[in-house]
Formats: structure tokens, sequence, C-alpha cells
């Protein structure tokens, strides 16, 4: 694996394996390893996961960055819930979405997992309207 260099800033959060990590300080940091990592926006808060798409989303992130254990209960939710608005949706291209999201997450690929389901959340809050003002 190649070097991962970050820049965060004073203020950012990044969860490595599992461990929030607050920085205090502008930072340059790299990973020289493997690891499971998120950082800023792409950290959804539990209280965050509000509407079906977002809750997809946490429960992929705990797949991604929990424990052993969250994660498979996390893996476990998602494709209740990927199943469950997959169900509901008119949509073909988000069935298809989410079921390469749940591919991905299955596969141990939950980051990229992640980035397809942003793309839901995206055409949820279209569709919808977003579930809260920005």
């Amino acid at each position: 694996m190649s070097t991962l260099v970050l820049e965060l800033r004073q203020g950012d959060t990044m969860i490595v394996n599992g461990a929030p990590i607050r920085f205090r300080t502008k930072s340059r940091i790299e990973l020289t390893a493997r690891a499971r990592f998120l950082f800023g926006k792409q950290i959804m808060a539990p209280d965050e996961a509000d509407t079906p798409a977002r809750r997809i989303y946490f429960a992929l992130q705990t797949a991604y960055i929990g424990t052993d254990e969250e994660r498979a209960c996390g893996l476990g939710s998602a494709r209740e819930l990927i199943g469950q608005f997959s169900a509901a949706t008119t949509s073909a291209l988000v069935r298809e979405i989410l079921e390469r999201a749940l591919a991905l997450a299955e596969a141990d690929d939950c980051y990229q997992a992640l980035k397809l389901a942003r793309r839901i959340i995206r055409h949820e809050d279209a569709v919808l309207g977003p579930a809260r003002s920005a």
C-alpha cells in the first residue's frame, strides 16, 4: 500500500480503526498501513441517521469502522435497511446502486459502499427534500 497523506484542521475528527481522534491543532498525517478510517463530514453521528438513506449510511459506517462485533451488526442492519429501501423505491437505478453498495460491504469494501450510500442520500434529499435545514 502506498502512503496516504491527509491534512486536517484544528477541531477535525477522524476515526481510525474504530478509535475517534480529535485534532487540537492543524495536522498533516501519513497513513502508511491499511486502516479503516473516516474523517470530517464523512462521519455521521447516530442522531443524524434520521431518514431511510441516512440509516443505511450509518449502518454501513458501523460495518466499516466499528468493533468486530459492531461491524457484523452494522452489516446485518445494512442488509435489512437496503432491502426495505429497495422494496419501497420506484427507481431501478437506486436499487442497482444499493445492490452494488451491499455487495461491496459484503466484500469488506465498506469505504466504497459509503460513497454509493452518499449518492442515495442525495437522491432521497432531491425526491423528498432535505431532512433538516442546513
